[in-house]
């Protein structure tokens, strides 16, 4: 009976290797770069700029070669949650997994307002919430039907995000060389925007204030983490996937940071404004703004799906523990653990309620914790790398068992630790930023209370009955 019941709970290994390589990629390609990368040239200018996302690319890196040791070593859904329970402690692993199903929900809210205010802009007549509600199906089903389906539907969002981006780099150069001309110029604008009001126009403090905005963009790159236990041969695939991290962020994030800095005068950079859309239009691009409009939104529905699918197997990895009741981690036939969607949707929908009822209370707190909460599952991967090291050595084994190691450890860990606080502690500096972490604190005394205070009751429990 007992084998019966746990086919039910069990997840399938049915994403492939191009599969899990495109999620990787895709994963951290969404509005951060779109959308957020113009707020961050504004604010610490274009050198600054290309400093910061170099910055977090080295943090994210750092952070993928820890994640890689754990996840070989033990290729579970959830991952980190799971590595934090074992190798720091159970109240900070339940931390973790609300911490990050919380990110991934809030920013479904977000995702599908996101996509509603794009299609208006397509057919200005039509109220936003009808495309959003169509989004939420798209994306319902899209996780439903199975993971090799959901894996499907993410490679093809990913491919047009990462061709998108590919040609705006190639016709980016062609512009900043004089090969392509720009609107208003008479010579090639090469890279004087860059230096021409100094290195950094608002003041070195800047490059630091706006990490945190850089993490957002890169938060996704940790999805790997969350597929090791539906992936075909991890011990493979997530080490290739994992080593191809640092090279892609440079070519695709600072690349199209240098680009943008390089057209458009960081005095004009916002978030009003797509700054992909602005270098388009600078070129003379025809249909500029309709093309990476559509762009945008499939680069809005891929975050999207896989924040469904992450929030989903956090929810279910909580149950397989026995954090949570064991129902949540039941899977149907198609091996999707329907119960957990459904809640993960419904999380998805009422932070989107929030948004459009309490922006300016409950949805600010939200957003506030889901911005600092991927670097402390990030500082949680990292501490888990230096404690599951020492445990794993202190029970016997040797170094030559581990199919992926973390190099220079402890280096590794311990940097991808400090600049992970650094970038959190930091915007204590920046007084728009600041309340994220009077939020946070809070939210995360409240989760270890709720963890400490129901082992507490188990246990009053368990002695009463005998």
């Amino acid at each position: 009976m007992e084998d019966k019941e746990n086919t039910h709970i069990k997840l399938k290994r049915n994403m492939e290797s191009r599969h899990l390589f495109m999620i990787s990629l895709g994963g951290v390609i969404g509005t951060g770069l779109f959308l957020s990368s113009g707020y961050t040239i504004h604010e610490a200018g274009p050198v600054g700029t290309i400093l910061a996302y170099g910055i977090g690319a080295v943090v994210v890196y750092l952070v993928m070669l820890c994640l890689g040791e754990l996840s070989v070593a033990m290729p579970e859904t959830g991952s980190f949650h799971v590595y934090a329970d074992k190798y720091i402690g159970p109240g900070t692993g339940f931390t973790v997994a609300i911490l990050y199903w919380l990110t991934w929900t809030v920013a479904l809210g977000s995702e599908f307002t996101a996509a509603g205010l794009i299609m208006q802009q397509w057919f200005p007549h039509s109220p936003t919430w009808i495309w959003s509600a169509l989004f939420m199906a798209v994306i319902f089903i899209s996780n439903a039907l199975s993971v090799r389906f959901f894996a499907e539907t993410e490679f093809w969002f990913s491919s047009i995000k990462v061709i998108a981006i590919i040609l705006f780099i190639i016709i980016g150069f062609l512009a900043i060389f004089g090969v392509i001309h720009i609107k208003g110029t008479t010579q090639a604008p090469m890279f004087t925007n860059l230096f021409k009001d100094g290195l950094f126009p608002n003041g070195f403090k800047a490059v630091f204030t706006t990490m945190l905005t850089v993490n957002f963009a890169f938060s996704g790159t940790e999805l790997i983490g969350v597929t090791a236990g539906e992936t075909k041969d991890p011990g493979k695939n997530i080490p290739r996937a994992i080593h191809t991290t640092l090279i892609r962020l440079i070519i695709f994030f600072i690349g199209s940071i240098v680009v943008m800095s390089a057209l458009i005068s960081w005095q004009k950079a916002g978030v009003n404004q797509s700054p992909f859309v602005l270098v388009f239009k600078s070129i003379g691009l025809p249909f500029a703004g309709d093309l990476m409009n559509f762009v945008v939104l499939t680069a809005i529905l891929s975050a999207a799906n896989s924040g469904l699918y992450a929030s989903t197997r956090m929810l279910w990895s909580l149950a397989n523990e026995g954090m949570i009741p064991l129902k949540y981690a039941k899977t149907n036939s198609r091996d999707v653990p329907m119960i957990a969607l459904c809640l993960s949707m419904v999380g998805g929908i009422l932070a989107l309620v929030s948004s459009v009822i309490a922006a300016s209370t409950v949805y600010l707190v939200l957003v506030s914790i889901s911005g600092l909460a991927v670097v402390i599952v990030w500082m949680a991967i990292a501490l888990s790398e230096i404690n599951f090291r020492k445990s794993f050595l202190k029970s016997g084994h040797s170094l030559s068992e581990l199919k992926f190691k973390t190099p220079w450890y402890p280096v590794v860990p311990w940097a991808a630790f400090i600049m992970s606080l650094l970038s959190c502690v930091l915007i204590v500096f920046d007084p728009n930023q600041r309340s994220a972490l009077f939020y946070m604190i809070p939210f995360l005394v409240l989760c270890y209370g709720v963890y400490y205070g129901k082992e507490y009751w188990k246990k009053r429990r368990l002695k009463s009955e005998k």
